[in-house]
């Protein structure tokens, strides 16, 4: 293995060597020899002689110990052929595409849709809030801050969903004055009816009024009169009551 390869280093200097020989370059051509001793000059020097005398050297190895220049220009070329070896197998370094940016969340949530409940009554904190669609009283409360202390939630049923524009009454009872604000003069539109308005037919609890929504908001809309025969809790007698109280427009 070793020779072979020291053969091939020797073809390949005589091929390098042999190009750059000038003209009147010849064997018996007086030779310009350097003035430095042999046991001075550089490591790569003294290598490619492998300790051949000078003078019993081929002529390409002479010729290449003559002239220094010749010499540099083998150790570049011999330099960037191990550079090219090195990196020919390496794969390309991918390129890292630029950050994207993300696009803001506040205008998609502006866009969710929701329900606006107001909590009132013995809460941390009274007040307006948005909901997530298909949130139930429980979710209001925790909204509101949360029950005050000794509050009686005995009246409320948490499980039950809001409705847009609905106030929840919290450990208060519900004013006179507030039941009569959300009547409606003349029969009263099934379809645009807030929880509390339905819950002031007579007959209508809290329970049923919110049935009643649940089923607007599962069918769409009431088309007539006789759906909420379809309401859970509404029976003959019941509907009979409210046929002259409500509408559907």
């Amino acid at each position: 293995m070793t020779t072979t390869r020291a053969a091939q280093i020797d073809d390949a200097l005589a091929r390098l060597a042999s190009a750059t020989k000038r003209p009147w370059d010849s064997e018996d051509a007086p030779k310009h020899r350097l003035d430095t001793p042999p046991s001075e000059r550089n490591f790569l020097h003294r290598w490619i002689r492998s300790g051949d005398d000078q003078e019993a050297a081929p002529g390409w190895r002479r010729r290449i110990l003559d002239r220094p220049a010749l010499l540099v220009a083998a150790v570049l070329v011999a330099g960037l052929v191990a550079v090219w070896l090195l990196t020919a197998g390496r794969p390309p370094v991918p390129e890292i595409p630029p950050d994207i940016p993300v696009a803001a969340t506040t205008q998609r949530s502006a866009a969710a849709p929701g329900v606006v409940v107001e909590v009132v009554g013995k809460v941390a904190a009274p007040g307006l809030f948005t909901l997530p669609e298909g949130a139930r009283v429980a979710d209001a409360l925790r909204a509101g801050g949360g029950a005050l202390p000794g509050t009686d939630l005995s009246t409320l049923n948490l499980a039950r969903r809001v409705a847009d524009g609905e106030q929840i009454h919290v450990g208060v009872p519900i004013p006179a004055a507030a039941v009569a604000q959300t009547a409606l003069p003349g029969p009263m539109d099934l379809n645009t009816a807030s929880l509390i308005q339905l819950d002031t037919l007579p007959g209508v609890g809290s329970v049923t009024a919110q049935r009643i929504v649940e089923w607007r908001s599962k069918h769409g809309r009431f088309t007539k009169i006789d759906q909420l025969r379809e309401v859970e809790g509404i029976g003959q007698s019941r509907f009979e009551t409210l046929r002259e109280l409500v509408t559907v427009r």
